[in-house]
């Protein structure tokens, strides 16, 4: 259902996750144009590329609604890097608005002696992969990184590592370990962990549990830190030198962990996957606004500032969304705040309509109606209006459109009289609907 009529605004939306397909999506109900630019080769990206297929089906769920949506008038341009391939400021020339929501992709890496050894990968790299590789041939080109007969382990718990951990056991893998740094959650909610707070507590995954089933015992292994990775003459890794951690408050009352002595031991591993969370969004659009001359402001944690609920940042036009500013969360999140960035955007590239619209509705009622080429008896009219309980105030610009046109069709085919009638009658058949102004966004 495109939208039945254009507004002439133009939007950009960098990223084609969550967020930005969400925005996409109400802004063009809106009636806006809105380009969607995405690095991959295919739309959708965490959703495509981060989540492996088992979770969310690519071609009957995120591919049909690109689909459907593209029907709808967004388009869609893929292999475009915005502030790498295409310059930022091309986009920014030829639209009215930008929203940036782009993810929190930046992995946060493990800086310990042999990280540079070959099967040392990040999860990102290791579960996008798998995926465009699973839909570009069903696995047959061999572009993906294998954890066949291999001897797996996946630093860092969470979504990302359950994800790796189900991947690497349908690639076929001869073991699957996961190291934890923290201590394993309690099986019922502590005490410093009352209701309403989410309750941190033990929980088994598709992941853990589909281990289980295969090798007979839960993958994870807690309060383990990773010293070196040692490698053979080929510079591949061979194995992960651990040591088990304890935890406790220091004098300031942080949780600080302290190694145990003795407790060195290493672990054989043909492939190490990190998947230790990301650190925020990449910094690529960051200086491709500097390199404009404009200063985007980021959070203490290195997200793209801009309020929740409002998603301006400090660069004039430029809107951002999802996990490039919350920092990584939830799809739900993001679609979440896609759709509030783009009620705001909304408003932004619409302000002076909107203040135009406000200017006119500042017109009482009446007044308004007298402006109508129609012989009203307005003393009358307003006498039976207030005796129902309405007032001629409560007219939304939308109400006041459709009488102006209904008078001005009926002028022209010469029914003046008629008109009339049927003026008093819409009129107090609007006055019925809930008074309340229409709003221009009335998809959001």
């Amino acid at each position: 259902k495109p939208p039945p009529t254009r507004t002439g605004k133009t939007i950009a939306i960098i990223g084609s996750g969550p967020a930005g397909l969400a925005a996409a999506d109400q802004l063009n109900k809106a009636g806006h144009t809105v380009t969607v630019y995405e690095r991959a080769d295919r739309v959708g990206g965490l959703i495509m590329y981060g989540i492996p297929n088992m979770k969310i089906d690519k071609t009957d769920i995120v591919q049909r609604r690109v689909d459907l949506m593209k029907q709808e008038g967004v388009k869609f341009v893929t292999n475009a890097h915005i502030g790498k391939d295409i310059p930022l400021s091309v986009v920014r020339s030829c639209s009215d608005a930008v929203l940036m929501a782009v993810g929190a992709t930046k992995p946060r890496d493990l800086p310990v002696p042999g990280r540079d050894l070959g099967g040392v990968e990040f999860a990102m790299d290791f579960l996008h992969n798998n995926t465009k590789s699973l839909l570009d041939s069903g696995l047959e080109d061999g572009k993906y990184i294998s954890a066949e007969g291999k001897k797996v382990i996946v630093i860092g718990g969470g979504d990302t590592g359950t994800d790796c951990i189900a991947t690497s056991l349908r690639h076929g893998c001869d073991s699957v370990i996961n190291f934890e740094l923290m201590d394993r959650p309690p099986n019922e909610r502590a005490e410093d962990n009352p209701w309403p707070q989410w309750p941190r507590i033990f929980r088994v995954d598709y992941g853990h549990k589909e281990a289980q089933v295969r090798q007979g015992d839960d993958p994870r292994e807690y309060n383990v830190l990773t010293k070196r990775f040692v490698s053979d003459d080929d510079g591949k890794v061979t194995g992960v030198e651990v040591v088990t951690v304890f935890w406790e408050r220091d004098r300031d009352g942080q949780f600080k962990f302290n190694e145990v002595k003795g407790s060195e031991r290493i672990y054989t591993a043909d492939l190490v996957v990190l998947a230790m969370g990301f650190l925020g969004p990449e910094d690529t659009l960051a200086k491709a606004l500097a390199g404009e001359g404009d200063q985007l402001t980021l959070d203490a944690r290195s997200n793209y500032k801009a309020d929740y609920g409002d998603h301006a940042t400090s660069v004039e036009g430029v809107f951002a969304a999802g996990d490039c500013r919350r920092g990584q969360s939830l799809v739900v999140w993001a679609i979440s705040e896609g759709r509030l960035a783009a009620e705001n955007i909304h408003k932004y590239v619409m302000r002076n309509e909107l203040e135009q619209e406000e200017a006119e509705l500042s017109v009482p009622g009446r007044e308004w109606l007298q402006t109508l080429s129609v012989d009203l008896d307005l003393d009358e009219l307003v006498k039976e209006v207030e005796q129902q309980g309405y007032s001629l105030n409560s007219l939304t610009d939308t109400h006041r459109k459709t009488l102006a046109h209904l008078v001005e069709d009926e002028a022209a085919n010469g029914n003046g009289d008629f008109a009339k009638g049927r003026l008093v009658h819409r009129l107090m058949a609007m006055l019925r609907e809930t008074p309340r102004r229409e709003s221009t966004m009335g998809s959001f």
